[in-house]
């Protein structure tokens, strides 16, 4: 091994550090899953990975050995990271799941390994700037620009009714599709998912999933639903 191939390693290695710093910094500013460790880790040993392979290859194929392939190794980086994202995907108590991000970033990590050690470093550089913009900016020019549709988020309900309440006039209120208007759209309420569960002395439990606009807090989904009569307890959570 020559000194000039030392230092590119070193390059190689410390650039793989670099661009998982950066994916890490913007996965532990949102405070996911993804940290600057993990994220570090994963790009330094997917860059290591692939070197070994590459240089493998390059040390041992022959005539004894033709089946080799210099990039075994890194096919397999792109498979086994899998159980990494599935540890950052959570599934939690309202059905609701996250972490899907964060997952798609250490599938990204890997990838970005891979093609620092194979000596693609424009690309890489170019794939960790997309990374960014499209977890960090394009989402709000996307909300700005975009259909209503897209500018929507799934808010889970839990509401307890008193014994005399009406759930099927309880969700024509939360629908509130009798209200006109040009703001109309940004307080009406559509019910995605619902349960309802009988208690005792006759009350009823209410579960949802609605999707409503961006626009609209979830403090004033609050009280909204804790102003509607019969109603004895409200719980409403971002999804």
């Amino acid at each position: 091994m020559n000194f000039n191939f030392e230092w590119e390693m070193v390059i190689k290695l410390c650039t793989a550090l670099l661009f998982g710093l950066f994916i890490g910094i913007d996965r532990q500013l949102k405070q996911k899953p993804l940290g600057i460790k993990t994220s570090m880790v994963i790009c330094i040993a997917s860059c290591l990975v692939t070197i070994v392979s590459i240089e493998a290859f390059a040390k041992f194929a022959g005539p004894d050995h033709p089946n080799m392939d210099p990039m075994r190794l890194a096919a397999q980086i792109v498979s086994g990271i899998g159980f990494l994202g599935a540890g950052a995907i959570l599934r939690r108590s309202n059905e609701g799941i996250s972490g899907l991000t964060s997952a798609a970033m250490i599938w990204a990590a890997s990838g970005i390994g891979i093609a620092i050690g194979t000596g693609f470093y424009v690309e890489a550089s170019l794939a960790v700037i997309l990374l960014i913009i499209s977890v960090n900016f394009v989402p709000y020019v996307i909300k700005w620009i975009g259909p209503y549709k897209l500018n929507q988020r799934d808010v889970s309900i839990k509401i307890v009714m008193e014994d005399h309440g009406d759930v099927t006039e309880l969700i024509r209120i939360i629908e509130r599709k009798d209200e006109h208007g040009r703001e109309a759209k940004y307080t009406q309420h559509r019910i995605r998912r619902l349960k309802i569960k009988d208690l005792d002395e006759g009350r009823h439990r209410v579960d949802m999933v609605i999707s409503a606009s961006d626009k609209e807090y979830t403090t004033e989904i609050y009280h909204f639903l804790r102003k509607i009569e019969h109603v004895s307890s409200v719980e409403v959570e971002n999804l």
